[in-house]
Order: C-alpha cells, then sequence, then structure tokens
C-alpha cells in the first residue's frame, strides 16, 4: 500500500513539473512573409489568442513576443488571411497568403473604394502586393456611414462681477486644432456642430505680430484695448503672448517617436494615406542629429523603426510606406510603448516628444476619455511632450484627443489636408515641437472702479481656480518657439448695466451698497495680467506681471486686433452665443478686411473666404 502511494505520488510529481514546464514563459520570435513573393510584411499584428498580449512586426517584417508553449498566436494583416498558429518552439516564421475573396468585396463609394468590411465594422482594408487599391470595374451603391464624430459639450463662459469675482484663472493652451476641424466641416457644405467650436482655437490658428521678449524671459505680454464691435456700450481687451523665436537650424537635437494608429478606422485617403505624406514632410526637415522612432498600433502595438538617425531618411520613409491599416485600436497600448522608447532615448535638454497621429477612435484596453486622461497624466513627468494630430471624418473623436493634448504636457492640431500637413509640421516646426516654456498660466484681476463685470471669450475647458496660478503643482499649457497666443476680455465698463440676471437681497451677508463693503484703491488701472511659467526643464514657475491702464482705450487699433475680434465673432455666431450682440457675418467680414495686411501665406484670406460661404449656408 505505501509502495502504491509513493508511486501515485511520484506520478503526480511528474504531471506537475510536465505541466509547469509546458506553461513556462517563453519568447517566440521570427519574420513574416508574404508568401507570393517572400517579402516581410511590415505592421502584422500578432497576438496570443485569448489575451491582449501582442505586438506588430517591425520594418524587416520580424516580432519577439512573450508566451507559453502551447499557446496560439494570431497573424493578422490587413489583405490578408488571418492565420493562427501554436507556439512549439521559440522560432518561427509565418508566410501569409492574400485573402482573394476580400479583395473581390471592394465596392466603390464617394471619393474612392473602400472594402465592404470596413463599412460594416471589421477589421480589413484592402491593399494587394504592388500597394496599389484593387477597383472593380462595377460601381455599386452602397449606405453612407453614420457620422460618429464625438466633441465634449461645454457651456460658454458668461459675464461675471468685477467685485464678486475679481480674478480670472486659466491655462494658456495653443492649440488650434479646432479651426481645422470647422473649415473641413465649411468645405463639405456642412454647419459645423456647435462644441466643434472653440473660440480662443480659431483666434489662436493665426499667428501675430507680437513684439519679442528682450527681458531674458521667454515670453512677452502685450495689450490693448478698444470699443467692442458686437456691443458699442462694452469694451475689448486683447491680451497677447509671444515666445522667443528660435531658428530650425539651431533648435536642440529632436528625440522624436511617431505614435501611427493603423488600425481599421484609419483606412481612407483622408487618414493613414495623409498621415505618411504629413509624417514624410517632417522627416524631409529633419536634421542629422535628429532620431525617428516609428510605433505602430491596431489590435496591438509594436516597434516598426527603431530609433534611427534623420540622416538615414530613406529607412525612416520606407517604414512609413509601408503601413497598411486594418484592425481594431490598442491606442492606450500604443502610448505607453511609445514613452516608453522616447524614454529610453532620452536627449538631455533636447527635444524629446511623442507625435501621435490618429483619428481618436480608441476601443482596445485604455479607450474611455477618463482612462486616458489618468494614463496620460502618469506620463506628463516623464520630459517627453506630446502632438497629437487629428485626422479623418465621419468618426473623428475630438473630445480624448483633446484630453490627450491638455492632459500631457501636449498641443493638438487637426490635419485636413496636406496643405495644413505644412504649415503644422514645417512652417510652424518650432512652436509645434519644441517648448520654450511649460505650465503657462495667466490671471487677470479686474478694478471694480472701472469693470462693473467681464467676461473670457473661449478658454472654457482651460479654467483654472484663482489658487492654482501660485500652485505649481498644477498642469497648464505650453508654449512653442516663436508661438503667439491671444485672449480676449469682454468689459463692462463701470456705470453701464450688468447684462446677467438679479438675485434677491442677501439675507445673511452684507451686499455692495452696504457701507461695510472693502474699499477700492486709488488706483487709474483698469486691470492687470499676471503670467506664471516655467521653463521646460525646471519645476519652479516665474512670474510676470503687466497693469492696463483705463483710460487707454483706442479707437484706432492695430490690424492684428481688428483681425482677433472678428474671429472671435465668427466664433460666437457659429455656437450662436447668448452674448452675440449685434453681430452679423457681414460685420465679420467688413472687420476682418482690416487686418489682411499681415499675411503672408493667405490664411487670413482663407478665413475670409470661409465666412463668406457661411453666410450663404444660413441664408
Amino acid at each position: 500500500m505505501k509502495a502504491t502511494l509513493q508511486r501515485i505520488g511520484m506520478i503526480l510529481f511528474m504531471t506537475g513539473f510536465i505541466f509547469s514546464a509546458l506553461a513556462q514563459e517563453m519568447e517566440v520570435s521570427g519574420t513574416v512573409y508574404d508568401v507570393q513573393d517572400k517579402s516581410p510584411l511590415i505592421g502584422v499584428t500578432v497576438t496570443v489568442k485569448g489575451t491582449n498580449i501582442g505586438t506588430v512586426t517591425d520594418m524587416n517584417g520580424k516580432y519577439r513576443i512573450k508566451t507559453e508553449k502551447g499557446k496560439i498566436l494570431i497573424f493578422d494583416y490587413v489583405g490578408f488571411k488571418t492565420q493562427e498558429i501554436k507556439v512549439k518552439s521559440s522560432r518561427l516564421d509565418v508566410f501569409l497568403k492574400q485573402d482573394v475573396e476580400l479583395l473581390e468585396e471592394v465596392v466603390v463609394v464617394g471619393y474612392g473604394s473602400k472594402a465592404k468590411h470596413i463599412m460594416t465594422g471589421s477589421v480589413s482594408a484592402v491593399a494587394v502586393a504592388d500597394h496599389s487599391y484593387y477597383r472593380p470595374p462595377v460601381v455599386m451603391p452602397y449606405p453612407r456611414e453614420v457620422n460618429t464624430e464625438e466633441y465634449e459639450a461645454f457651456k460658454e463662459n458668461r459675464f461675471l462681477s468685477a467685485v464678486q469675482n475679481p480674478l480670472s484663472t486659466f491655462s494658456l493652451d495653443v492649440d488650434a486644432a479646432s479651426y481645422g476641424n470647422i473649415r473641413r466641416m465649411i468645405n463639405q457644405g456642412q454647419v459645423p456642430e456647435k462644441d466643434a467650436v472653440r473660440v480662443e482655437e480659431i483666434i489662436n490658428y493665426f499667428s501675430y505680430n507680437y513684439p519679442q521678449p528682450t527681458d531674458g524671459h521667454p515670453v512677452r505680454i502685450v495689450t490693448e484695448t478698444t470699443v467692442c464691435p458686437w456691443n458699442k456700450k462694452h469694451n475689448i481687451v486683447r491680451i497677447g503672448v509671444k515666445a522667443k523665436e528660435i531658428p530650425s537650424e539651431t533648435l536642440p537635437a529632436s528625440n522624436f517617436v511617431f505614435l501611427i494608429d493603423v488600425s481599421g478606422s484609419m483606412y481612407g485617403a483622408d487618414k493613414l494615406p495623409l498621415v505618411k505624406s504629413s509624417m514624410k514632410l517632417l522627416v524631409n526637415n529633419l536634421r542629422p542629429k535628429d532620431r525617428v522612432a516609428i510605433v505602430a498600433y491596431a489590435g496591438a502595438a509594436g516597434e516598426v523603426l527603431p530609433s534611427t538617425s534623420a540622416s538615414d531618411k530613406q529607412k525612416i520613409m520606407d517604414a512609413l510606406e509601408n503601413l497598411r491599416a486594418g484592425g481594431s485600436t490598442a491606442g492606450g497600448a500604443g502610448i505607453q510603448l511609445a514613452y516608453k522608447i522616447a524614454e529610453k532615448n532620452l536627449v538631455k535638454g533636447g527635444n524629446n516628444r511623442v507625435i501621435l497621429c490618429t483619428d481618436g477612435d480608441f476601443n482596445v484596453g485604455v479607450s474611455s476619455t477618463e482612462g486616458l486622461e489618468l494614463l496620460i497624466e502618469t506620463k506628463r513627468k516623464s520630459g517627453v511632450f506630446l502632438t497629437v494630430l487629428g485626422y479623418g471624418m465621419g468618426n473623428y473623436k475630438d473630445n480624448k484627443l483633446q484630453t490627450l493634448a491638455e492632459k500631457g504636457n501636449g498641443n493638438h492640431a487637426y490635419i485636413d489636408n496636406l496643405q495644413e500637413a505644412n504649415k503644422v509640421l514645417v512652417n510652424e516646426f518650432g512652436s509645434t515641437m519644441y517648448a520654450v516654456a511649460k505650465d503657462v498660466k495667466l490671471q487677470v484681476e479686474f478694478n471694480p472702479n472701472f469693470v462693473n463685470a467681464y467676461r473670457l471669450i473661449g478658454y472654457e475647458s482651460r479654467l483654472l481656480n484663482d489658487e492654482d496660478f501660485n500652485d505649481d503643482t498644477k498642469d497648464a499649457g505650453e508654449l512653442g518657439a516663436g508661438h503667439t497666443v491671444t485672449a480676449l476680455y469682454e468689459i463692462v465698463p463701470a456705470g453701464v448695466d450688468m447684462p446677467v440676471g438679479k438675485v434677491d437681497k442677501l439675507k445673511y451677508q452684507q451686499t455692495k451698497n452696504d457701507v461695510s463693503m472693502p474699499k477700492f484703491t486709488d488706483s487709474n488701472e483698469l486691470l492687470t495680467v499676471k503670467l506664471r511659467y516655467k521653463k521646460p526643464t525646471e519645476d519652479v514657475s516665474k512670474k510676470l506681471e503687466v497693469p492696463v491702464l483705463a483710460n487707454n482705450v483706442n479707437l484706432n487699433v492695430s490690424q492684428d486686433f481688428n483681425f482677433v475680434m472678428a474671429v472671435a465673432m465668427f466664433g460666437q455666431l457659429l455656437r450662436d452665443s447668448d452674448y452675440k450682440g449685434d453681430a452679423t457675418y457681414k460685420k465679420v467680414v467688413e472687420l476682418a478686411r482690416k487686418g489682411l495686411d499681415n499675411d503672408p501665406n493667405g490664411y487670413r484670406r482663407e478665413f475670409v473666404r470661409l465666412v463668406e460661404v457661411v453666410e450663404q449656408m444660413e441664408k
């Protein structure tokens, strides 16, 4: 009996040992090829079946993934049949066959071809071996795609009493994505959605002729005051901030990680193909001391190109060109990997930045707005900055990209064509890609002797608590080299009725007419502008302060100020603002035409044409 028990014990021990050996983690590596011409396939998604573990093949078709012996690996690539292979050894080369049935299911819709699988929510796109797109001779009708674009809803800033709310505090962000996006909508014959219109981003799309800093600070404040063009009883104060200019050739070395969404939602001419063309423009203008790594993500994320010197531009171009769209969207995993690679190649004192190119349609792993916010906040202290480039239409997730840019030491632009890509990535390279100041905050204190009420135009998502201004742990906006940022306040002068509703006299507090109310100082200042900033590598802020005199209302204002007010008026008309006063599209055009001289690239004239188009659309 004892011997029998010993044998049973030995059998159980050996069985456990065998199962333990089978379950031992191992690294599997190999190359994925096209079975037809034996060429390596770039960007193939490799995942462990039944798990979230995955990667993608690099520019040589190679992959590495940790799994267990006996597990199933899934190899998925656009235009090819998916393969599932059981792991038997640490080396596994795979040959994928083209999916002929998929290629036969193409339908022609709108401006080009789309696969039926894509339009019904599957993960495939249609790419053939010679990188062209298959187009059948028969054109078939197909239902139009449902618009699933998402924008964060917000209420516009209202008028506040200068007595009860003497301070106005906000983060000085420089995003300009809203303008590119609403331009795309208008050019498609669509009046923009209200929540897609962020007035401060439309204003800051344009550059203004502000003087350079001269006192050792990387930023300078300028102000100007005039009569409000949509309400003659009110005044407008313009606050402009100019960041110091740095010639592109003298900028510190750049360590870029291109984080590119290659999921199925990025199929289409205005998405991945435009991403590739955009990034090639950037690569063409990099210097040998700059470096680029490429991370692609679909159902999983992987390093397509390790950090490579920009002296080898062709290698970077080839890696971009061979990317294909197909799969679900593990954006969170892509962000984590991109930051890991950026930190691994960190250039001390250099320009370390992840450039995310996506439509924002994340649907695997961390994908909610709240989840992405928590994820990106953990990366903020890494010393790596973030640029978010939005692409596409129909399923564009503006709300998620705004969150990433605002919470991740970043900026956000919308790329609707190659001209816009050239503006953002080439003409404005320094201001987009290299920060000279971070955590930039503005705080304005109003003098109740001259100000009855005020309203900040725009910046609704950038508002801060008053105490946040002096709190260096609070995140705020970044300013790039040469960038200009503008904020407008609409002022109700003292003696002019408040444009807000009245409330009953308070029972437990003394009110404005009571003798115990605080006395106002005897000052001739309308307001004071305060700005805090940190140098990109420092954690302690510095403060600037500029007063604005009450009697400095100028009726003959600068051309820039005329144009800024025209843009603000346009934004309020698009949002159907409660405070638009007697604004009209005709007044917008008339005011904008007074500011067209400083327009070397024609952006302001394009704005006038857009306003004229919207005026005709709304007749």
